[in-house]
């Protein structure tokens, strides 16, 4: 029996939905009533306070403004975001809900049996939102004369692989970009798990773990006083607001490519229009100065794609990332 692609079923999905939906906003446009008629839920599967939570009410702002309604963003944290992206899928597709997919909720169906999704079969890209470079720093006292990629590498293998490096827990995107590095470059160094980004950054700014992948805007000021040292970006090309320091690809590691990344999905059924009219006014808002240099901020960088661009893009990310955790027989349950 022939078996269609993922991408294949999406846009026969898409099709049917345009069909389906035509005569529906026809209608609704000769009684003078258009998408969106009420207020727009964009879930956030993150506490308040994180880059995603941070970013989607900056983009949301904004989108409010252009669609005439508001965009309510509702916090619903737990498991990397599994748990909401769950109940996402659940819900019906009216064109008012839509949910944020962020790295760590991507990756989550490789790291926890309880996470039964795939990141785009199961819902309705929308579009890609932003970007979240990460930056490989070392405390410059533990590690002195360490001062570029090579640098590293050889004093990990001075050590012999005893050379420490901490992340903000299993299976985070900072692990995930150390192991990929470790394998592609041929050295072995200790993984120290914490319990979140704020211990493991406290730890390395105190010495007890000499290196890490961080989330660039959180390490930044360390980087400016001179506590860190960056050696490099995680993202295929360099980040304006660390401009000096190269990519990992640079000294390289060709096609080297670790970005956090967030994008808008919706439930399926949701109505071709709408998710075409959403994400038009999303690519408008993201082309905004004001809200680029907000999602700056937040420690973002504004990166629009379409809905079919961003379906291959995650499941690329997707299918990469699973390999890296499959590699390294990494879970989490």
């Amino acid at each position: 029996m022939h078996q269609q692609t993922p991408l294949a079923a999406f846009a026969l999905t898409r099709r049917r939905a345009l069909l389906a939906t035509g005569a529906l906003l026809a209608a609704g446009g000769a009684g003078g009533q258009s998408w969106p008629a009420k207020p727009i839920k964009l879930v956030v599967p993150w506490p308040p306070g994180g880059p995603t939570d941070t970013g989607s009410r900056i983009f949301g702002l904004a989108l409010a403004d252009r669609l005439g309604q508001p965009v309510v963003v509702e916090n619903r944290p737990g498991a990397s975001g599994s748990i909401a992206y769950q109940q996402v899928i659940k819900t019906p597709g009216d064109g008012t809900t839509f949910v944020m997919l962020a790295t760590p909720t991507m990756l989550a169906p490789h790291l926890y049996k309880s996470a039964s999704y795939h990141p785009v079969n199961d819902l309705l890209p929308v579009g890609m939102v932003y970007d979240l470079p990460i930056v490989l720093v070392v405390n410059a006292a533990s590690l002195p004369k360490v001062t570029d990629l090579a640098g590293l590498i050889a004093e990990a293998k001075s050590r012999g692989g005893k050379l420490d490096y901490t992340s903000a827990g299993p299976g985070s995107f900072g692990h995930l970009s150390m192991e990929m590095l470790k394998h592609q470059g041929g050295f072995d160094a200790q993984h120290i798990a914490y319990k979140g980004s704020a211990p493991a950054m406290n730890d390395l700014l105190g010495g007890q773990v000499p290196v890490m992948f961080s989330d660039l805007v959180a390490a930044l000021p360390h980087i400016k006083s001179g506590k860190l040292r960056a050696l490099a970006v995680g993202s295929p090309k360099r980040v304006d607001i660390v401009p000096d320091v190269k990519t990992v690809a640079e000294q390289g590691f060709k096609g080297f490519e670790a970005v956090s990344i967030g994008a808008m999905m919706a439930p399926k059924g949701a109505p071709a229009a709408a998710i075409d009219r959403m994400s038009s006014e999303l690519k408008a808002v993201l082309a905004q100065k004001d809200v680029q240099d907000r999602l700056v901020g937040a420690g973002c960088y504004a990166h629009y794609m379409t809905p079919a661009e961003t379906g291959r893009y995650v499941t690329a990310e997707f299918d990469k990332w699973g390999k890296v955790i499959k590699d390294n027989k990494l879970t989490v349950e």
